[in-house]
Order: structure tokens, then sequence, then C-alpha cells
């Protein structure tokens, strides 16, 4: 993935916000222009794509994304991980990061899109009637499911995998425009590393800790 320090999906609403102060600084006032170059300034910092310390570790998976974690409960998973598993759920707001990284090195083994409603993200409900993107990693004897669920205000989620490619711990691999939440289930032979109400950050905070 490339190092800039915007996501290229963000340059089109910079571009149009600046355009859109050219106009009004042009055709009205040029004291106007301060609110769509506000705005671009906020498409810049939405987009910002930090650079990352990944933890090195094969035994650790780090988190999926930037955020809250909202909750950790326990499922029983039949598409991939096919067995009783535990999901960390992670709420994003408009202030965090939005860049999904993969929690451990891997391959893309399964992938599902689902279409959905636009419920707020930190609902309870979101995780199933969302719309949402699903894929599952599989590395050895280990397979774990990301998923990146829309929210009430994202209305688009950008995926630049699909099944087959390998995926390095940490490695950017899609994200989710303006709020939303991810989750990330995990076998129960991995002891999780967060509790409810920890922020985390994406492919630099450990998640779990497989067991030896």
């Amino acid at each position: 993935m490339v190092k800039a320090p915007v996501i290229k999906e963000g340059y089109i609403f910079i571009a149009i916000a600046l355009l859109l102060a050219v106009l009004v600084g042009y055709f009205i006032d040029p004291l106007w222009t301060v609110f769509p170059i506000v705005l671009a300034a906020f498409f810049t910092f939405f987009f910002r794509n930090p650079q990352r310390q990944i933890p090195t570790d094969k035994n650790l998976i780090v988190s999926p994304a930037d955020g809250k974690v909202m909750g950790i409960v326990e499922v029983d998973e039949n598409d991939f991980v096919n067995e009783r598993c535990n999901k960390v759920i992670i709420f994003l707001s408009v202030f965090d990061v939005h860049i999904n990284r993969s929690p451990m090195n891997g391959e893309i083994k399964f992938q599902q899109y689902t279409c959905g409603r636009f419920i707020p993200a930190y609902k309870d409900s979101v995780g199933f009637e969302n719309e949402r993107h699903t894929i599952g990693i599989e590395n050895g004897n280990m397979r774990i499911i990301v998923t990146q669920i829309a929210g009430i205000l994202a209305r688009r989620i950008v995926s630049w995998v699909t099944l087959g490619n390998v995926l390095e711990k940490g490695e950017r691999y899609g994200l989710i425009k303006f709020g939303s939440c991810t989750e990330l289930v995990m076998p129960k032979n991995v002891e999780i590393c967060v509790k409810k109400g920890d922020k985390v950050v994406g492919g630099e905070t450990v998640i779990g800790r497989i067991k030896e």
C-alpha cells in the first residue's frame, strides 16, 4: 500500500472542497471560503494514512481498526472458523483513522459482501442488519474473521483485497467512509488482551495472544 499521508480515496473529497472554495471566493465572497476550506481540512484529517509500529511476535493478533472496544461476546461462528469464538466489536467515530488492517499474517480464504441498512454503528444489531464486508484469514491452523460494517454516515465500504491474497500483519486492506464498526472474530484458544471501553490503534494494539 502506498505510504502517502492521505489515502487515495480522499483525494476527490479534498479536491471538491477546494474547488468549492475557489468558486465561492470568486462568485460570492472570499470570506465565505472559510467553510469549504475547513471541510477540505476535515477530509484531509479523516483520510489520513499514518504509519504504525507492527508487533512482530507471530502469536500476537493486532487490532484491525482504530476506535473504541464496544463489546466482547461469545459467538458460534459457522461460516469460516466453524467453532465457538470470541468477537471483539470496535466502534470508529468520524475522528478515528478509518483504514482497516490485517490482524495477522495469512491468506484470505473466505470473502462475503452483504447489502444492508445504515443504522448507527454502535447499535447491538449493526453486525446483522447493516452493509458489511467480511474476510476470513487463515494462517497455519489459525483462522480468524474480520468484518467491516457501515454505519449511519458510512455509505461505502472499500476493500483492496480479494480471495487468495496474502496479507502481512498490520497491512492495510480497506476502509469504511465516515463512521463505522469493525468486528474481529477469533477462536477460543486466543487470549483476549483488551476489555470493553479500551481505545485501540489499528496494527499496533494487541487484541489477542495465541495460547501455546
